[in-house]
Order: C-alpha cells, then structure tokens, then sequence
C-alpha cells in the first residue's frame, strides 16, 4: 500500500538525519569525557607588552563606567602597559562622557547608515585607530563588551601568551550575575561548557580554540598582516575567527583568564541573545561552510572540520525542533493504526508494527533519557563541583538548582535558537542588569 511505501521512505530519511546529527554529538561527548586533560599554560613572561581594552558601546551609560574602573584599576600589570578604548557609537545619552570620566580613551563614531547598526562598526573604527597608533604602539587589543568584569591576572596572562607566539586567544568566559535567577544560572552553565569543556581539549588535542566574543584577545601584529578587523556580518567575532582559521592562525584558550558578563535574565532576554546568535550565524555560515570544508580536504587542517561539526548544531536545532516532534508523532500514530487498528497492509503484518513500535518506545526512549541526564545532569554538575568559582558563585549551593533544571533548559535554548535561525534581529540598546 502507498502509506507503507511513505512510511519506509520518511524512516529511511529519519535514519539518515539521526546519523548526520550523531557525528557532532559525539564530538561534545568526547570533550566532555575527556575534560580531565590537564590544562594548558603559558611560561610567565617578563617582557610586558602594550594592551588595548577595547568596548564597543550603544548607549551604555548605566555600566560603562563600572566596566571601565574593573579594568583600569583592578589588573595585576604595570599601570602604564595598558589602556581602555571607549567607541561610543551613535549615543544619545551620556556613554562618551561617563566613559571619559572613568578614564578611558573615547572615540566618539556618528554613523547615520542603517545597516551600520551593530557592532562591526564600533570595532573596525577602533582597531583601525589603534593598530595605527605609532608613538608608543600596542601588541594587543582586547575585545570587551560594555558590561564585562575581567580577573586581576587577565592583562598578565594573555601576555604570558602573547610572548610565547600567540596572536588569537580566548579566555574563560563566566558570568556577573550567575546566581541571579533560574536564567542567569542557566545560561551560564551553557557558556561556560565551551570554556571548561570544548576550549580546554581543543587545546590540549591541537586544535583551534573558538575565539570569539567578550574577551577575545588580537595581536596587533596579526591584525595588520590580515587588513585589520576584515568583517562584514553581524556576527563579527565569529566571522573574524573564520577568516583567521582559513588564514592558517590558530585560536588558543587562555583558561585562567577569566571575563565576566550579565547573563540573561528571563526568557524575553534569552530569546533576544539567541535571536541574535542564530540569525547572525546562520547567515555567516552559508558562506563559510564550503570554504571551511574545502580547506580540511586539502589540508587535512583537523581545525575546520571541528568547527563546521560545531556550528552545524545551529542548523540542527530547526530538525531537533521541528522535524523530529513531527516525524515521531506521525511514526507512533502510523504504527499504532497499523499494529492496533485494523489498517490494511501489504508490506508489513500488523506483527511487525507492534515490534517497531516497541523497539522505538524503548531503545529510542532509553537513548534520549541517557542524553537527557549526560548533558543534562552530569555536565552541570561536573560544572558547578569544579568551576563554581569561575562561573561566578560564592558557593556551591547556589547553582544545585541550575543543574536540576538544566536538561529543560537546554530544550527551551534549542526552541529560542531555532526561532533565531528564522528572523532577523534588530539593534538597539542591550538590556543590562544593572545594581
């Protein structure tokens, strides 16, 4: 019968988007399991380079200076290695003059063009500026955002590395606000798996660290080799890391550098930042995809392959929310009807369905509750015995709530990054949790 022919078919492509999903789920497996690696650092250094904070800023009056003053006045590093660049970019309120006041070096960028509303701009108008600054030039810019807390050893550290040959780097990212609410905690436990997970074996193993987002750390070196800040999306810092990845310069993870940042803190911001993410790289991957492949297959650069199996989850949220929900209703339906209902076969016996039908129910059911706790409850938890600290707690305690509701979570980030992937976000002015 036709409906048998449909339903072998439509198993068949299920089986193959369940195989083409698994690769890169096993990939965040492995960092998981060997996340015991011991971490990588640098030799200290005592040649001190010169370092540039810089922060992009709309309308940032309420946490600029707050962000200013944590750099300026609470870094472990000669007071005269280092300096904050302030691009207030199209502000209408007083962001240029509070970031002033708290003592950084402003540059003040009034850009009437609509499409130049994001921050791209603000950075390749910095960069710019301070890679051709001659009289006492920088080795390093540091890209922060207006309202990111960095640790003491920060500056030292990233030198540290800087000194031993490296151009790109990432440190740990937590949280300001970790403890704040279910959200907070939640999306920070999220972050931080990239930083105590992924980062740290992707170093260990020779691979490319992901840099890219508060904190990412530039020399000034590379930066003028490769044109400067040579972006175009709205995922700059992503696109940035791309270019440089097909460029032959390889990300490293600076782990005992650590910036903080507000994280969401209801599900309007969360889907607001997800908005943000999967738009912006969707769109930068289409482009990216095929020359990230092309470059594994003729090089054997193990980098790109990582990264594309990485990223591929952003695509793989719209099958995880829309096809699977839709494939296993009409799966356990049809095979319902047709082992239960009387349904006229030809194909199959009503046997068989009862068989298939089970066989899902329980193997399938048991793999999805083996996931569920993995990257649910043994991930978070590992997170929060090990890391609770650098994540932004004062204590353990406050984050046993967030490894209890992590597993949904994850549902509710997959929902709002697939709804991401399918509109366009706007600018305006971030929403900061402010004291």
């Amino acid at each position: 019968m036709w409906h048998e022919y449909l339903f072998r078919v439509l198993s068949i492509v299920n089986y193959a988007i369940l195989i083409v999903i698994a690769i890169p789920l096993l990939v965040q497996i492995c960092y998981v399991l060997f996340c015991f690696v011991k971490k990588k650092t640098w030799p200290k250094s005592d040649k001190k380079g010169r370092i540039a904070y810089l922060i992009p800023a709309h309308n940032e009056e309420d946490v600029i200076a707050d962000t200013v003053k944590n750099v300026l006045g609470g870094q472990d590093y000669p007071k005269d290695k280092f300096d904050v660049f302030v691009v207030a970019h199209n502000c209408t309120d007083q962001t240029a003059r509070i970031a002033r006041e708290a003592g950084a070096i402003v540059l003040e960028l009034n850009d009437p063009d609509p499409a130049h509303r994001m921050a791209l701009y603000p950075l390749k108008h910095g960069i710019e500026h301070i890679i051709n600054i001659t009289d006492n030039p920088y080795d390093l810019v540091v890209h922060l955002d207006a309202d990111n807390h960095i640790n003491a050893q920060f500056s030292s550290l990233m030198n540290d590395a800087y000194q031993a040959g490296v151009d790109f780097a990432r440190p740990y990212e937590g949280a300001k606000n970790a403890a704040q609410n279910f959200f907070t905690k939640a999306c920070t436990m999220f972050y931080v798996f990239e930083s105590r997970y992924g980062s740290r074996v992707r170093e260990r193993l020779g691979l490319a660290a992901h840099v890219n987002g508060s904190g990412a750390t530039m020399s000034v070196r590379m930066l003028k080799a490769t044109g400067g800040y040579d972006c175009q999306t709205i995922s700059d810092d992503a696109e940035y890391y791309f270019n440089r990845l097909l460029d032959g310069y390889k990300g490293h993870y600076v782990e005992d550098a650590v910036v903080s940042e507000d994280m969401p803190s209801s599900l309007k911001d969360t889907y607001n930042r997800n908005k943000r993410i999967g738009s912006g790289s969707v769109a930068l991957l289409k482009p990216k995809l095929s020359k990230l492949l092309k470059k594994f297959f003729t090089s054997g650069d193990l980098s790109c392959l990582e990264v594309v199996m990485s990223y591929s989850f952003l695509f793989f949220t719209v099958l995880l929310c829309v096809w699977f929900p839709l494939y296993y209703i009409y799966h356990f339906t049809y095979l319902a009807f047709a082992a239960y209902g009387g349904m006229q076969l030809s194909l199959f016996t009503a046997a068989l369905c009862q068989s298939i039908l089970w066989n899902t129910l329980i193997v399938g059911g048991s793999i999805l509750i083996g996931l569920f706790v993995f990257f649910g409850y043994v991930q978070a938890l590992f997170l929060v015995i090990t890391d609770y600290k650098k994540i932004g707690a004062k204590k353990r305690s406050e984050l046993i709530g967030a490894v209890l509701w992590f597993p949904f979570f994850l549902i509710v980030y997959s929902i709002t990054i697939c709804m991401g992937t399918m509109s366009k976000p706007t600018w305006g002015k971030a929403k900061r949790n402010t004291k």
